[in-house]
């Protein structure tokens, strides 16, 4: 494949994510899928069946979109750098509803094998999320 067409199967993924569209993943993603940087989250499991167990609780969780900024394609790699927004309507593991509108900003890198997203890495503003989640309070907030 070449860059640009690997480059479409990165939009291509997230358009699915946002559409809620799990059962695509099964033509995008293969079997063996490596996340190096999965979800903290109870029963996801390696490959491409923890990778639709993760969208799938985010989806119900906190729907949303993904706003691609920025791709860039070399070889077999594709650096997309994107927005997530989302409300928090359904509980997450330990975090339940608060109904606050959420953004995380995070950049991925996806490996291209056989025409199929192979691997990830991704660097997430998590602590930016826990914080308008709640979690973890923001500097300058009032505790107690």
């Amino acid at each position: 494949m070449s860059t640009e067409e690997n480059k479409r199967l990165v939009r291509r993924f997230y358009e699915a994510i946002d559409q809620g569209d799990l059962a695509a993943m099964d033509e995008l993603v293969a079997e063996d899928y490596k996340d190096h940087s999965p979800p903290p989250f109870p029963g996801c499991a390696p490959g491409r069946e923890g990778l639709k167990r993760g969208f799938r609780l985010f989806w119900e969780a906190t729907p949303g979109t993904h706003e691609i900024e920025d791709q860039i394609a070399e070889g077999d790699k594709v650096v997309t750098r994107l927005t997530a927004r989302g409300v928090h309507e359904g509980d997450l593991p330990g975090i339940p509803a608060t109904g606050r509108p959420i953004t995380m900003t995070a950049t991925v890198i996806h490996r291209i094998e056989n025409g199929k997203l192979a691997e990830k890495w991704s660097d997430k503003d998590l602590l930016g999320f826990l914080q308008q989640l709640g979690v973890i309070p923001t500097p300058g907030e009032a505790s107690g």
